[in-house]
C-alpha cells in the first residue's frame, strides 16, 4: 500500500475506485473531508486515478492508495496493509466490469466473485459501519435467494452474461450479509451519465453508444415503444447519495436496504432522442422497430448488440427508499433534461471517446 500524502488511518474505502462512480464517490469523500483509500489494480491505474483527481481539484492531502486484488479472497492484501486499514468503517464497492460480450466465466470472475470476496472481507473489519454495494437498476431484487445450477444457466441463457452476473451477485450479496450479520446496503443506480454541470462522464457505452449513433446518422429507427424507458442519474448526484447512505442507513443485519437510484422525470425514450436529435441539430429518426423483432434480426443488420434489449423495457421502479434518503440528507437532485444535453455535448466534444479531448483549462471543475 502506498501512503503519498499523508499517515492519517482511512475511514472510508472505495473498491473499483478508477471507475466513473468510483472516482466521483472518492472526490465527494475526499471533498467532505474524509480520509479515504483508493482500491487500485496497477502503478498505471493508480496514476491515471491521481491525475484525475489532480485536474478536478481534488485534495488529496487525506487520501491513501491501496493496491488490491479482487480475485483473491483476501483482496491480495499482505498483513501490513490490512492493518493500516483496521479503522475503516465504510466500504464501498463500485468494482466490476461493465461491457457487454463477455462470457458466463469472464462476467462472474468480474461481478460476483469479486464482489463476494470484497464483502467477505469486509465483513471482518472490528469497526465496519456500513458496506455499500452498486448492483443496477435491472438486477436489484430479481432474484430472492442465490440461483441454483439450472437457474443460473437459465439466468445467463436468458439475460445474457453482463446483465445475469449482476443479478446473481445482487443475489449472492443478500445471502453472504444475512448469514455472516454483515450490514449492507444496496445501491440500484439506473444509466449513469455525465456530471449535471459539465457533463464529463468518460464512459461511451450503454445509452451513450444510442447517442452516438444518432449523432452519425446511423439511428434510422427508434429502437421500442412509445412508452420505453431508459433512466438515466447524474454521476455527480449518485456520488453524492453514496456518500450519504452509511450516515442514514441503520438498518440491522437481518435487512438489507435497497436503493433504486434514478430521476423518475427522465422521458420516455423517444422523446429523450427526438429531443437530443433537436438539441445536437441532426436529423431525428422517423420510425420505431419494436423489441421483438430487433430480437429476432441478426446483429450484423441491426448493429444492436443484443444484450441491451433488455435494457429497452416500459417498466418503472420503486424510489421510495432512495427518495426518503435524499429528504433526509439534503440532497439536491439537478435537473433531467440540462443535465442530459451537456451529457451529450460532451460526448460529441469527446467524438464519443474514439478521439478523448484534453479538458480546457477554464472548464469547471467537479465542486464550483
Amino acid at each position: 500500500m502506498r501512503q503519498p500524502h499523508s499517515p492519517t488511518p482511512p475511514h472510508a474505502l472505495v473498491l473499483g475506485a478508477t471507475g466513473l462512480i468510483g472516482r466521483r464517490l472518492l472526490a465527494e469523500l475526499l471533498h467532505g473531508g474524509q480520509a479515504a483509500a483508493a482500491c487500485t489494480r496497477s502503478d498505471g491505474s493508480e496514476a491515471a486515478l491521481l491525475s484525475w483527481l489532480r485536474g478536478h481539484d481534488v485534495p488529496t492531502a487525506r487520501l491513501t492508495t491501496v493496491r488490491v486484488d479482487l480475485a483473491r479472497p483476501d483482496l491480495g492484501l499482505d498483513t501490513a496493509t490490512a492493518h493500516r486499514l483496521r479503522d475503516v468503517r465504510d466500504v464501498y464497492n463500485c468494482a466490476g466490469r461493465y461491457r457487454f460480450g463477455m462470457d458466463r466465466e469472464e462476467a462472474r470472475a468480474a461481478n460476483v466473485d469479486s464482489a463476494l470476496h470484497a464483502l467477505t472481507w469486509a465483513s471482518r473489519l472490528p469497526g465496519l459501519r456500513r458496506a455499500v454495494h452498486v448492483t443496477g437498476y435491472r438486477a436489484g431484487g430479481v432474484l430472492t435467494a442465490p440461483p441454483s445450477p439450472a437457474e443460473a444457466d437459465r439466468l445467463y441463457r436468458e439475460h445474457g452474461a453482463y446483465e445475469a452476473a449482476k443479478i446473481e451477485s445482487d443475489a449472492v450479496v443478500r445471502d453472504l450479509a444475512v448469514r455472516e450479520g454483515l450490514p449492507l446496503s444496496i445501491v440500484n443506480p439506473s444509466t449513469v451519465i455525465g456530471d449535471s454541470e459539465t457533463g464529463e462522464s468518460g464512459q461511451y457505452i450503454g445509452l451513450a453508444q444510442t447517442v452516438r449513433d444518432l449523432w452519425r446518422g446511423r439511428l434510422p429507427l427508434l429502437p421500442g415503444g412509445p412508452s420505453t424507458f431508459v433512466p438515466v442519474v447524474t454521476v455527480d448526484h449518485l456520488a453524492r447519495f453514496l456518500a450519504a447512505v452509511p450516515d442514514h442507513d441503520s438498518a440491522g443485519t437481518a435487512t438489507v436496504p435497497a436503493h433504486w437510484v434514478l430521476d423518475d422525470e427522465t422521458p420516455p425514450l423517444h422523446e429523450l432522442l427526438r429531443g437530443l436529435a433537436a438539441h445536437l441539430s441532426v436529423r431525428a429518426p422517423r420510425g420505431r422497430v419494436p423489441v421483438g423483432l430487433l430480437r429476432r434480426l441478426p446483429r450484423a443488420l441491426t448493429g444492436v448488440e443484443p444484450e441491451t434489449l433488455s435494457f429497452l423495457s416500459a417498466d418503472r421502479y420503486d424510489t421510495a427508499s432512495a427518495d426518503a434518503l435524499v429528504r433526509a440528507a439534503g440532497l439536491t437532485p439537478p435537473p433531467v433534461w440540462p443535465s442530459l444535453t451537456r451529457w451529450a455535448d460532451r460526448l460529441v466534444a469527446e467524438d464519443f471517446g474514439d478521439r478523448p479531448r484534453p479538458r480546457p483549462r477554464n472548464a469547471p471543475t467537479v465542486r464550483p
